[in-house]
Parts: structure tokens; sequence; C-alpha cells
């Protein structure tokens, strides 16, 4: 039997979904960028309790978003920028970009970090190959599972772009946001972190929302829909209730993320959904209602290395090794 967490401890205006109270959302539960806008950081200092909050934003060509991202975050949630003192660091794991995304995310006031942990190039200029850049920007993984899986994805991918972030972020909790949002606001990161400042049950916080293709409400999320809600229902139906699997807004305290270790590439989101309902059980995930969510749409060409890496992941956590799998 499925529990949840205690929702007595949690404000009554975030909406949080966990363990048996994660069901298919109906009609009235569609939110709007109300719901987690109205996310007053105010209260939530107070609740911090010693701990520090670490954004970290892996980004690949992320210049045309990325900035306003970082800008927010540290305008909005950062004492050195003025706002209000939630967020101890904003980070921007830069992923081998080339059109400047270093430089934007450093002028904006993030510290940026290469996927290898060296340093970066502001100007996006470097010379490199794409099979160079796979090689070179591979960290070792931080508290990498047994099974993690290996990614055919170019550059050094999410999943180490993620293993890099959190291996230089100092917080005890741990923020991921997507760089590729072009409508976001400081309510991504409160909204995903008050579940785990309200009640220590919670381990993973992920976001959901509404994703519109080319302006159609509700057409996003191709591969979400088509793999690996698919896999869910088949393999993990325990996370049936998970509305957005793949959501790129993640968080976590940071020994959980140590614990069951970052998958490379794409399959860094359902390995560690899958990872900590078996370290923890359902239980101790929680949802957000995050609005709607508004990002680059990707060609279908572009979706099948993400498809496969998810794929993969699965089957390896159900005992099959298939062909590129790190340990197979």
């Amino acid at each position: 039997m499925l529990q949840a967490v205690n929702h007595e401890r949690l404000p009554q205006d975030v909406r949080v979904t966990t363990g048996a109270f994660l069901a298919e959302p109906g009609p009235a539960d569609r939110g709007s960028a109300r719901s987690s806008k109205s996310f007053d950081p105010e209260p939530l200092v107070s609740q911090l309790q010693g701990r520090r909050v670490s954004v970290c934003i892996p980004a690949r060509d992320e210049a045309a978003t990325v900035g306003e991202i970082v800008t927010t975050v540290v305008s909005s949630l950062t004492s050195g920028g003025g706002g209000v003192p939630l967020v101890h660091e904003v980070l921007v794991v830069d992923d081998g970009s080339r059109d400047g995304t270093a430089r934007v995310a450093e002028e904006a006031g993030a510290r940026v970090v290469a996927p290898d942990g060296g340093g970066h190039d502001p100007a996006g200029t470097s010379p490199r190959t794409r099979a160079e850049a796979s090689t070179t920007d591979t960290p070792t993984a931080v508290g990498a599972p047994p099974t993690a899986v290996g990614t055919r994805s170019g550059f050094g991918g999410k999943g180490q772009a993620m293993r890099a972030g959190l291996d230089a972020a100092v917080g005890d909790l741990v923020v991921f946001l997507d760089g590729d949002v072009s409508n976001f606001h400081a309510g991504f990161v409160t909204g995903l972190l008050r579940p785990l400042l309200a009640d220590e049950t919670v381990l993973l916080v992920k976001g959901f929302y509404d994703r519109p293709l080319d302006g159609r409400p509700g057409e996003g999320g191709r591969v979400t829909e088509l793999v690996a809600r698919p896999v869910i229902e088949l393999l993990f139906p325990d996370l049936l209730g998970v509305r957005q699997p793949l959501a790129g807004e993640t968080a976590a305290p940071r020994w959980v993320l140590e614990k069951c270790g970052l998958d490379d590439g794409y399959a860094v989101e359902l390995g560690l959904l899958v990872d900590v309902l078996a370290h923890f059980g359902p239980e101790v995930i929680a949802q957000v209602d995050l609005g709607v969510r508004v990002h680059r749409n990707r060609p279908l060409d572009e979706l099948r290395p993400q498809a496969t890496d998810i794929l993969r992941a699965a089957l390896v956590r159900r005992g099959y090794r298939a062909p590129g799998s790190a340990d197979g």
C-alpha cells in the first residue's frame, strides 16, 4: 500500500502529490503559472536551518535563454543580487556550447563550470569537434550506481553535465533547472524547494506543467508520452502517477543524488526517478505544479537519442544489458 508525505506540514498553495496521491491529472488539476509564481520565497529562508541551496543549470547552446534564467534567480533569490537570501549559488555547466552560453551565463551572475571539471570557453568558440568533446567531457560519476548507463549522445551529455554540477556545488539541497525555458520565473525554484524544506521525508521533487508544442497546449513532451510513460507503465508501475518523469526541473538533498548516482546522457531523469524508488520507495517523491513551461522544441531527428538513452536505462534496471551499456 502506497503512503504519502504529511500534507499537513506542506503549505496549502503548494500543489504536491506523492505516494498514493500520485494519480493521473484531470482537467481541474491543470495548473496555471500562478500556482508556482505565488510561492513566496520569504518563509522558506527560515526553514533552511543552516542548509545551503545550489541551483545548477546544465546547458549546451542556450545563450538565447540561459542569461534571463540566471538573472532571475540571482536577482530574486540571492542576497548578493539584492533578493531574498534563499539560494547560495547559481552554477551553469557549459557542455561544449558554440554560441557563447558560458559568457552569457557568467555575465548574468552564474559560476560557470565545464563537465571535465576544468575551465570553460566563455566565447563558445572552441574548435573541438563533437567526437573530441564526447571523450574529454566525461567526469567520474558522483556515487554512480553499478547500473550506470552509457550514452551515445554527442558531447558530454546531460547526465555528465549534471554530475559535474553536483561535484562543483556547495549546496546541501540541489535544484536542477533546464537552460532552454523561455517563460522562466523564480517560482520554478521556490516551488521545487518548498516540499523539501517543509517535510524531511520528501527526498525528490519533480516539476510538472503543461508543455505547448508550437503554441498548441498539451502537445509537447513527445518522448515522455511515446517512450517514458509506456516504459513506466510496463516496468515501473509505482511511478505511473508522476506526470512529468523526464522533467529537468528537479530538486533533492545532495546525499540522495550521491547515493543514487546520475546516469549518462538523457537517461539521467528516468534513472534517478527509478533509483529513488528502488532505494526509498514511492512515498518520498513529490511533484509540484509549475504551470506552463515554454521551451525550445527539438526536431524529431534529435529525439531519437533521447528515446534510446531512456529505454536503455529502463532495460538495464530490469536486468537486460543492451548494447552500449557501460557495464554490459
